[in-house]
């Protein structure tokens, strides 16, 4: 769930001004869709979620389905964004520090909120948006050297739905524009 510049061959896509005009942000995801033009990642996975068949990623029950959103967010707001290249950009030689310094303070809450939740997934035993959201932060706190063997249930849960197909196939190691010193 990468927000940062999207790098594909040739460049940066997310520079482009035609990029800018789908995204004034310049950040991906951008997904045109049903006529209309979605962007951030909870605002996208929401949507499908609300108009394509197939299993719900946000659970019926409102208790859980509150704490899916509260992981999401979590992660989405509250770890990611503090990791963008354009950010780590402006901080210059102390970008891994930095880095690492944001994603150990919210893994440790992360942590404390997943130990209540978690089941074979973030919340209970079902996949959810929070699921989605947890397996492209695990692989950003590995981009940039976090031990996570320090976080044992979010090292539990990314390994267990690294084991499914839909999330071997759309790891950012598998995506197009990946750097080739990070694809798998």
């Amino acid at each position: 769930m990468d927000t940062s510049e999207a790098p594909a061959p040739g460049g940066f896509a997310s520079l482009t001004g035609q990029y800018k005009a789908l995204n004034p942000m310049q950040q991906v995801p951008a997904v045109e869709i049903d006529g209309i033009i979605l962007s951030q990642s909870l605002a996208v996975i929401q949507y499908l979620d609300e108009t394509r068949p197939g299993p719900r990623l946000l659970p019926a029950d409102p208790k859980k389905r509150a704490q899916v959103r509260m992981i999401s967010d979590l992660i989405a707001s509250g770890i990611q964004p503090l990791q963008n290249v354009h950010i780590l950009q402006k901080i210059g030689a102390e970008k891994l520090q930095w880095a690492q310094h944001f994603i150990d303070r919210g893994f440790k809450a992360l942590e404390e909120i997943l130990k209540k939740t978690a089941g074979k997934c973030c919340v209970g035993d079902e996949i959810s948006m929070a699921d989605i959201c947890l397996v492209p932060q695990v692989y950003n706190a590995e981009r940039y050297k976090v031990d996570v063997g320090q976080y044992p249930t979010i090292k539990r849960l990314n390994q267990t739905l690294l084991e499914i197909d839909a999330f071997k196939v759309s790891h950012p190691s598998c995506q197009p524009d990946t750097p080739v010193d990070l694809q798998a």
